[in-house]
């Protein structure tokens, strides 16, 4: 890729490839995970595509699974990361907005944890829609609208410096964020769930799973965190067939 790196993921690659590990951060090894992977079974997918793969966490689960995936991202270092630990799996440069396949290329679409990375929603939606095989599914996860629109205020704490409530303001109006921790910093985008809603049924696709998933393990003090303010919404939609 070419150009001013505005989202940030190029400069912070290093240091999501050693946060991520092998097992994914708290969310994705304990929250997310353990709804999603069992999902996936035994419903006959073959091919995948998985959008805004990252470092190939997911890609190397899918295959885990049998299903042969393709990952494609904006960001080469974090493709080389994938290619790396995964010399014989399928990793692309490629964005969301513009898929670079044809018409129902895929058994199974997984966007997971990447609608909040992509700025022109409005074009990436239709396109995963577009490459989905009738009959197929797109599998989302993604962080509730409630947690993106907190992302530039969150945990309030008390004078005993205890988590006291969790500070929601502006939800319903899309914007940009930048957020950062560990030595990433990146641009998140907060969008209200009707957005992502209104677009899925706009392309066509029928709803079939929803979960706001809870905590399976993992630090007792993360998952009581966790419990108290839940940071994801998972679903699957389904193109008619």
């Amino acid at each position: 890729m070419t150009g001013e790196d505005t989202s940030g993921w190029r400069a912070s690659a290093e240091a999501w490839i050693r946060e991520q590990g092998d097992d994914g951060d708290y969310g994705r090894a304990h929250v997310l995970d353990p709804v999603v992977i069992p999902w996936l079974r035994g419903q006959g997918f073959r091919t995948a595509l998985d959008v805004g793969c990252g470092e190939g966490r997911f890609c190397r689960i899918l295959a885990g699974e049998g299903i042969r995936a393709t990952g494609i991202d904006p960001t080469p270092e974090l493709l080389a990361a994938a290619r790396t630990r995964d010399p014989d799996g399928d990793y692309r440069p490629g964005r969301a907005e513009a898929l670079d396949f044809p018409e129902a290329s895929f058994d199974l679409v997984v966007s997971y944890l990447t609608l909040i990375d992509i700025p022109d929603i409005e074009a990436a939606i239709p396109e995963m829609a577009r490459v989905l095989k009738p009959g197929g599914s797109l599998l989302v996860a993604n962080l509730t609208g409630f947690t993106s629109a907190s992302a530039d205020r969150g945990w309030q704490y008390d004078a005993d410096g205890c988590p006291d409530h969790f500070a929601l303001d502006r939800y319903l109006e899309t914007r940009p964020m930048r957020v950062g921790w560990r030595g990433i910093d990146i641009v998140n985008w907060h969008r209200p769930l009707s957005t992502y809603m209104q677009l899925f049924l706009k392309a066509g696709l029928r709803l079939t799973w929803f979960d706001e998933p809870a905590p399976t393990g993992g630090p007792a003090d993360q998952a009581a965190r966790y419990a108290r303010v839940p940071y994801f919404v998972v679903m699957a939609w389904q193109k008619p067939g």
